[in-house]
């Protein structure tokens, strides 16, 4: 089987691409989930639930819910070998690139064991699994602001092996020892995870108020403006007035 030899950011852009996160946006909700195969619930909702997050992220647009039996296809169940095979796959169809194995974490695992191809990525040690249907595809980047969960992000070392991305939910960490925020976002901008966004949503007072962005480096007036306009999209969608500073 062929080692494809990846530079750091083909690699990159298959991760992004895979995650539905470039200018070609998905088509609608269920498109979306079959694709990710996983929407995470969690209840944190300083801004907005991450299943909302993640959804407005690559749609642009508030969840809808239905009966798994209209949804999920009437199969016989599937034995246990091949249901590892298949989620591997889907796994690997959602990531892009991935380890064959890694540290094992609740929820969802980040490994893909031998799903997809081998492949070497320049610049970072070790070996990868690659998903072939990505080789080779074109890039069309854009702006999103992330959920802290989202699967871009969501392994902190494949965040910073990939894309020199530091990043550490702190809402668990006294204020005085947080770097960027109680629930901060992981900004996007074409191929690199660029900064982060310290915002909360105070329903009551209908603000969404904007304590910082925080930019890994200075933003050029072209990622400011993009960066500016997803803020600004995303107090819209959540029906609520901007606040700055």
């Amino acid at each position: 089987m062929t080692l494809h030899r990846l530079s750091i950011r083909e690699a990159r852009r298959i991760a992004v691409r895979a995650q539905l996160l470039d200018g070609a946006r998905p088509g609608g909700l269920v498109e979306m989930v079959r694709h990710l195969t996983l929407l995470q619930i969690d209840p944190t909702a300083a801004v907005a639930p991450t299943a909302d997050l993640v959804c407005w992220s690559r749609l642009g647009r508030d969840r809808l819910w239905d009966l798994a039996e209209r949804i999920y296809p009437d199969e016989p169940m599937v034995p246990p070998v091949e249901a590892l095979r298949r989620r591997d796959q889907r796994r690997l169809r959602a990531l892009g690139i991935a380890r064959a194995r890694t540290t094992k974490v609740p929820i969802e695992p980040y490994d893909v064991g031998e799903a997809g191809e081998p492949a070497v990525v320049e610049g970072v040690p070790g070996p990868w699994r690659v998903d072939p249907a990505q080789l080779g595809q074109p890039f069309n980047g854009r702006s999103a602001l992330l959920s802290p969960f989202d699967r871009l992000v969501h392994d902190r070392r494949r965040a910073l092996e990939l894309f020199d991305f530091d990043y550490g939910l702190e809402m668990y960490k006294p204020a005085t020892r947080r770097r960027w925020g109680y629930y901060a976002l992981p900004i996007l901008h074409g191929d690199r995870l660029v900064g982060n966004l310290d915002a909360k949503a105070d329903r009551k007072a209908g603000v969404l108020r904007v304590n910082a962005v925080h930019e890994d480096e200075p933003f050029g007036a072209d990622v400011t403006a993009a960066v500016d306009g997803e803020i600004a999209a995303l107090a819209d969608w959540l029906q609520l007035e901007l606040v700055r500073g």
